[in-house]
């Protein structure tokens, strides 16, 4: 606690010199979160099988992505301070000082009210409430309260970027089966892997900023291991919706294959020495430049993209099967055994 203390008193985003961009509030939304949400919310929405009409539909996805926003929007008002410390978040507008602090958070919390009583108003209450759950344990049990005090920030942080499906699942069908919530654990499972493997190899943002990432706080090797520890885990998770009637042969295939380039990246990632040198990533990479890295931290470079690959494809293809009336895997394999 002492050393975020120090961090923010000691770091200050610059004064804003000019009036903002529309621009510039747009990326406080993140809007490259936004699509990865939207993207397995509306997964969540087709997957629940409900007749749904399409501009309530749209109206649904839609307060997602606004809520998600808003979720950005707090985060980044709130985070300014340590954003300001690290390579690959000091251009953002509050710490660059294209955006006041204020700002950032009056809009966080407009949208995150006009994203929920909309979505309550227009579909269910069900929800809306998850949604506004996810807003707040985002926007305060992750960023206020986690991120600067554990390293399992990320692991329980997770919850919020994993409930978009069952969020639009609830839209559709105004309740929340196992196969939801199925989706659900699937991005939570996902979220160390992949947020680890990126945090090897730019440690030394989350050092200078005081935020406790796995490798500051239990080291290098120990994230290493965690991380074949959670891709031991997950990889078997993501074949269970081929058995419970919610993917298809095609699901199945992806996700086994898929998983076993996973669980081969993790291997090596394992066996290698990523997040053991001080700095892993060329002197000259920016805030975009999260795959420029040296030799050393290829594999955690690898895995952590690799891990973004999988996940859409996965969500995609449950997409494309539903979306095509595909038999489910669970029922076809009945079929052949009746």
């Amino acid at each position: 606690m002492a050393m975020t203390e120090a961090v923010s008193t000691t770091v200050k985003p610059k004064a804003v010199k000019a009036p903002a961009r529309w621009q510039d509030f747009v990326q406080l939304m993140k809007p490259r979160v936004m699509s990865l949400v939207v993207f397995t919310a509306l997964t969540g929405l087709i997957c629940a099988g409900a007749p749904v009409n399409p501009i309530l539909g749209a109206i649904a996805i839609l307060c997602i992505a606004v809520g998600a926003g808003a979720s950005a929007a707090l985060n980044m008002w709130y985070d300014a301070d340590i954003d300001a410390q690290m390579r690959r978040t000091r251009g953002r507008p509050v710490p660059a000082g294209r955006v006041q602090g204020a700002d950032a958070l009056a809009l966080g919390v407009v949208l995150s009210m006009f994203s929920v009583m909309l979505m309550g108003m227009a579909l269910n209450w069900l929800a809306a409430g998850l949604l506004a759950f996810t807003i707040f344990f985002y926007a305060v049990v992750y960023t206020i309260w986690l991120k600067r005090s554990t390293a399992q920030n990320i692991v329980i942080g997770g919850l919020a970027g994993a409930l978009p499906p069952v969020i639009g699942w609830a839209a559709a069908s105004g309740s929340v089966p196992l196969n939801a919530w199925l989706l659900c654990a699937i991005i939570f499972m996902w979220t160390p892997p992949h947020f680890w493997a990126l945090s090897l190899y730019t440690s030394e943002d989350y050092k200078k900023a005081g935020v406790p990432m796995m490798p500051i706080v239990a080291g290098a090797a120990s994230t290493r291991k965690q991380i074949l520890i959670y891709s031991l885990l997950f990889t078997p998770l993501c074949l269970v919706p081929a058995f419970t009637g919610l993917g298809g042969v095609a699901y199945l295939a992806v996700a086994g294959l898929g998983g076993l380039v996973f669980l081969l990246l993790a291997v090596r990632l394992f066996r290698s020495q990523a997040g053991d040198a001080a700095a892993q990533r060329n002197a000259d990479s920016g805030p975009g430049g999260l795959y420029d890295v040296r030799a050393g931290a290829k594999d955690a470079r690898n895995l952590f993209a690799f891990s973004i690959l999988y996940l859409t494809l996965l969500f995609a293809t449950l997409l494309v099967e539903h979306l095509m009336g595909a038999t489910p895997l669970a029922l076809f394999s009945w079929k052949l055994l009746s």
